[in-house]
């Protein structure tokens, strides 16, 4: 015989053979039924009519049942656990002579506390009992139960709902937990689990224990609080921990408006359920609205529609069933009339037929379809029955080796069942799996269903989806969210449930200070730096070549960049280096030409022409500036610039000092005449030279430049130049060239007024005055330009103080050459001022 321990929802004692209807204790005289838990009973009775019915299993046993009510009180469950190991109908502990109706195993009820009660008892006479709804709370001091668990472990049914909660992106919730051990301890598990994966909790609210009716009115000013917390917030998304009434209560919430004040308004709300919650009604609630759990998404143990379910209940009603004793009960509640051997006068009131249709009822009263619970009691009796033929084809073989009788196993046989029910594995008739895990804990998934609830009172529930315990945890959710029927305050589209709107890429998250961590302000990135996710706690820079983009939420490959011939900039400085290059040609052919006049004699022609060919080259070297840096040209653009421009410097000095040396030689006496010729020029202009050639030779000896790329300078370019090797060295380059050209400055500006008609030294000392001015600007100009820009404005220097010096130095005597010949003559080059 399989017993049943049920809470009191319509489920009272009862035994296939015999019943007893007696009145409820004082104390439970205001308590009432749910109708729908009828269907656990049902599920019990339709799954051992099977098993008798099938001679695959169990063949020559037949197994019978008695139930009994907790009535959800610690008392009246020990007294039907003692009942159940009684003589039937004779509550005499420890005694029990109908060997017929021997008791194999128990069937918990839904609530946990209770199947925690029965187990204290059983334990002691070793008997396995089948758990239907969520696990008691063990500790310490709680002795060594023994359970089997018709559901799979919670553990992952909670990443079940993180999962679920994490697809939809729900992370801002509230969470509704049954006032018990059961509640602590789901908290205690899923908040650090849920935290770590950034869910928050805007609220953990306590669900009441169900109780009696006169108490609800002390439960509404609470119920009141977490109506506005749930409907007064951003929260859309509400995570149920509770049991199969757990609803009953939740289902005031549609009319508490009514009964007590609330500051907020309503809203809709996804209620994420857990297995064991039923979307279950009061006989009082029978036409009740609940269109407010439209749209909930719950999780239930994995299961099929069992072929022959449906029409079984059809079958039932109190004509066929004569020996159920409590399904009157049932009906009257259920379609709200009595029978005629209970009708009390009341004239109004309504009679049974017994002819009415369950399938009528409401979804919410009572389900055609097999429920979860029912779907678990008829797997464990299945499991209790394969149990009990592995051990009894066992007893047979022992019996027939040894001769011992078939007695032996009614005694002694009862307590083995609980070995043997771990080791039980088959295919129900609706073809899923059914065994148990080590800790006894059903190896199953679950299912994702869709409540669907009607303003008509129509309730269905839609498979949307599955949690694989085979899967990988972030792979375990499978889900079909097309099919999803949300709440009709969301107008069809997927609900947000969001303490802060997502940042967006190219942003990161600024926590809130005081606020949980799925609060927070979105920042900018900082520049340079990028996010290409939403909710990024920080920016980061991108790869060495790539750069963020305008949105600085991902990274573009730089362009190679240089100064090159194709370019706009490269171009016109290409240009201007050929139209002066050209030029300075012209003015070496002028004087070539009037080499023997005596405007190109008086002016030193050797130097002349030095100065003349070295800015022709100077501007010739602007070439090894442009184009692509190749190992070559860096190793000769710095160095050739600066012996080149060094050696037209030079020039220029030695004019400078021949002229000042030439004026005082004119002098009666003056010794200075000796030193005049081409020996003193010469002298100034090799040495003067030399010296630069030897810092650039050091140069590349010791550190020479090298083609180098730059990818950090200019944002979106990695820039091909030229690295100096040794900013020492360039910058003494650069230093002994204004070294050269401030003596050639103050030669030239002290020897400004001296008294010949064509006084070279004014020109001079403008040239060298542009030369000083282009160069200083250079310095503070080229160290705060990037890239290739830098090179251009290296190239402008060059040609622009190299400009200057042609211009100042050539311009004046090639227009005495050309337009002023009647000037081109001894006797005004040596007339003085008067």
């Amino acid at each position: 015989m399989i017993g049943g321990i049920v809470t009191h929802a319509g489920l009272i004692s009862t035994s296939e053979k015999t019943f007893t209807e007696q009145p409820l204790p004082a104390e439970l005289e205001d308590l009432v039924v749910v109708p729908k838990n009828f269907q656990n009973i049902l599920a019990l009775v339709f799954g051992i009519k099977e098993i008798n019915e099938n001679p695959q299993v169990l063949p020559n046993l037949t197994l019978g049942f008695c139930i009994y009510d907790s009535y959800n009180n610690a008392k009246r469950t020990y007294h039907a656990t003692m009942l159940l190991l009684s003589a039937l109908e004779r509550l005499i502990p420890n005694y029990n002579c109908n060997l017929q109706n021997n008791l194999l195993a128990v069937i918990g009820g839904l609530d946990s506390q209770i199947s925690l009660h029965v187990a204290t008892i059983l334990d002691i006479y070793k008997l396995p009992q089948i758990i239907y709804g969520s696990a008691p709370v063990m500790n310490d001091k709680t002795p060594g139960l023994t359970f089997y668990q018709m559901v799979p472990q919670e553990v992952l049914q909670n990443m079940g709902i993180l999962s679920l909660l994490l697809h939809f992106r729900w992370t801002w919730i509230g969470m509704l937990i049954m006032d018990d051990e059961n509640g602590e301890r789901f908290v205690q598990t899923v908040f650090p689990y849920f935290s770590k994966k950034h869910v928050c909790f805007a609220f953990i609210e306590k669900i009441p224990k169900f109780r009696l009716i006169s108490e609800f009115s002390g439960m509404f000013k609470h119920a009141a609080k977490i109506y506005d917390q749930m409907m007064g917030g951003k929260v859309n998304a509400l995570v149920v921990y509770g049991d199969s009434y757990s609803l009953v209560l939740l289902r005031w919430f549609k009319y508490l408006p009514n009964i007590e004040k609330v500051t907020a308004n309503p809203k809709g709300i996804v209620w994420i359920m857990t297995a064991q919650v039923e979307l279950t009604s009061l006989v009082y609630q029978k036409d009740w609205d609940a269109e407010i759990f439209n749209g909930a998404l719950a999780l239930t143990t994995h299961s099929n529609d069992l072929p022959g379910f449906k029409p079984f209940l059809e079958s039932r009603n109190p004509s066929s069933m004569k020996a159920d004793g409590f399904i009157k009960d049932f009906w009257q509640h259920a379609f709200g009339c009595a029978f005629l051997d209970q009708v009390l006068g009341n004239e109004d009131e309504k009679v049974c037929t017994g002819e009415e249709k369950l399938e009528s009822l409401p979804g919410t009263f009572f389900e055609m379809s097999m429920t979860g619970h029912s779907y678990s009691i008829y797997n464990a009796v299945y499991a209790l029955a394969h149990a009990l033929h592995a051990m009894s084809s066992l007893k047979l073989k022992e019996r027939a080796m040894a001769g011992r009788g078939w007695l032996k196993l009614q005694n002694q046989g009862s307590w083995q069942l609980y070995h043997f029910l771990g080791g039980v594995s088959f295919n129900n008739s609706a073809g899923n799996k059914v065994s148990f895990d080590q800790s006894g804990s059903l190896v199953a998934g679950f299912d994702v269903i869709n409540w669907i609830v009607s303003p008509n009172r129509s309730f269905h529930r839609v498979k949307v989806g599955s949690v694989d315990p085979q899967a990988p945890p972030d792979q375990a959710l499978r889900i079909n969210k097309e099919v999803i029927i949300w709440h009709s305050w969301f107008n069809q589209t997927q609900p947000l449930s969001l303490c802060t709107e997502s940042c967006r890429p190219g942003t990161n998250k600024q926590l809130q200070e005081g606020k949980p961590f799925c609060c927070y302000n979105c920042n900018q990135c900082p520049e340079g730096k990028i996010s290409e996710h939403e909710d990024t706690d920080d920016c980061h820079t991108c790869p060495e070549k790539k750069y963020p983009n305008e949105n600085q939420d991902f990274c573009i490959p730089k362009i190679i960049t240089f100064l090159s011939y194709t370019e706009p900039l490269g171009l016109s400085l290409a240009f201007f280096v050929l139209s002066l290059s050209l030029l300075t040609a012209l003015v070496i052919g002028i004087f070539m030409k009037h080499h023997n006049t005596p405007i190109v004699i008086a002016n030193n022609r050797d130097l002349t022409y030095g100065l003349l060919v070295s800015l022709l080259l100077c501007f010739l070297c602007v070439f090894l500036f442009i184009g692509q840096p190749q190992k070559v040209t860096c190793l000769l653009r710095q160095t050739t610039f600066g012996i080149i421009f060094s050696v037209a410097v030079s020039c220029v000095l030695a004019k400078t000092i021949t002229v000042v040396l030439a004026f005082m030689a004119t002098k009666p006496g003056s010794k200075i005449r000796k030193w005049l010729g081409k020996r003193l020029a010469s002298s100034i202009v090799l040495s003067c030279s030399f010296i630069q050639t030897g810092i650039c030779t050091v140069w590349l000896a010791m550190n020479p430049s090298f083609p180098d790329i730059d990818i950090h300078s200019v944002a979106g370019e990695i820039v091909m130049e030229c690295n100096e090797g040794s900013v020492t060295m360039f910058s003494c380059v650069l230093g002994y060239m204004g070294f050269l050209s401030v003596a050639s400055f103050t030669v030239a500006f002290f020897a400004r007024e001296l008294p010949d008609s064509f006084n070279e030294a004014k020109f001079i000392t403008f040239s060298m005055l542009v030369f000083c001015s282009v160069w200083l600007s250079f310095v503070p100009t080229y160290l705060s330009t990037k890239g290739k820009y830098m090179v251009a404005v290296e190239i402008f220097s060059i040609l622009a103080s190299s400009a200057g010096l042609l211009g100042c130095n050539f311009f004046p005597k090639c227009y005495i050459i050309l337009l002023k010949p009647e000037l081109n003559n001894r006797e005004h080059l040596i007339r003085r001022k008067e």
